[in-house]
């Protein structure tokens, strides 16, 4: 019997050691040297996600994805529309409030460039069955092509 409790014990004390650690977002200045890069178009493709982001998503200015997104847009998340039009149709019927625009992204923890594809990571709250808070990571990748993004993928699910 004391085996037994000296096992489960080991279990629930390795459990408790290996829990996944909280994510975590950049700082805004973290944020700013991310954009760098050796490579002017990745830096140039990582600084326009990054402004659309801030602008359009991030502060709703819903005019502002016309900066930013091309016409012929592809959206692949099952809960949007495509197309430019469609996104910010999109977008209005959910009712999104302009606000000002911050000088960094929130919940950002990462954004990396490799071709023409962007990705940024972000920080993602969530509550699991238990009612615990846990934190988890949002991916949100775009293509772009002559300055401008024209195609989006994230791992969105319908309800």
């Amino acid at each position: 019997m004391r085996s037994l409790i000296s096992i489960l014990a080991f279990f629930a004390l390795s459990a408790a050691a290996h829990a996944a650690e909280p994510v975590v977002a950049a700082s805004p200045e973290a944020q700013r040297a991310m954009l760098a890069s050796d490579d002017p178009e990745l830096a140039a493709n990582k600084r326009l996600v990054w402004d659309m982001w801030r602008e359009f998503l991030q502060a709703g200015d819903i005019e502002a994805a016309d900066k930013y997104l091309a016409p012929e847009y592809h959206q692949h998340n099952p809960n949007a529309e495509t197309g430019l039009e469609g996104v910010k149709a999109y977008f209005r019927a959910a009712g999104m409030q302009k606000t000002p625009v911050k000088d960094y992204i929130e919940r950002l923890v990462f954004i990396m460039a490799e071709r023409d594809l962007v990705t940024l990571a972000l920080v993602r709250a969530e509550e699991d069955s238990n009612g615990e808070a846990y934190t988890t990571t949002w991916f949100d990748t775009f293509r772009v092509a002559d300055g401008r993004i024209v195609e989006h993928w994230d791992t969105a699910m319908r309800p």
